[in-house]
């Protein structure tokens, strides 16, 4: 799938590099930022796949937004690992890529507010499908 990708994390753990002190709430601004670099994307008629958790509905209502205003199709795909001892485990052992950016701990997984998704949405679990049939199941969505 030929998109550009905009990263959240990698947002974020830019604006860290740049100075923005890390007690210093960042969401609303990484948010606002990808909203941007997407919305000038899909201007020029590129599509965008964004990464980005989207815990709660005020981040989901940009992209709305912005899929209303540019006209574009919003896919949205939420990726789960409904195995929560496996999900543990994954979040301890993970390693951050970027520079600047620590990977969060289980506590700040556990401790994250998250409002439920109610829109329609391609679901996968990570914890039960294998990569190749969830990777062809997202191409497919998007497509549609």
């Amino acid at each position: 799938m030929r998109a550009a990708y905009v990263r959240i994390d990698a947002i974020e753990a830019a604006l860290w590099r740049a100075g923005i002190a890390r007690e210093q709430p960042t969401g609303i601004a990484t948010y606002g930022a990808a909203n941007a670099i997407a919305d000038g994307c899909l201007q020029v008629g590129v599509d965008v796949v964004v990464d980005a958790v989207n815990p709660v509905d005020a981040a989901r209502e940009g992209w709305r937004g912005l899929a209303r205003s540019t006209g574009a199709p919003l896919r949205v795909v939420e990726v789960v690992c409904a195995d929560a001892d496996e999900h543990r485990r994954r979040v301890e052992r993970r390693v951050s890529d970027l520079d600047g950016l620590a990977a969060p701990t289980w506590a700040d997984v556990q401790a994250r507010e998250y409002d439920p998704w109610t829109e329609p949405r391609l679901t996968i679990d990570t914890s039960s499908e294998p990569i190749g049939a969830s990777i062809e199941r997202v191409l497919a969505y998007a497509q549609t």
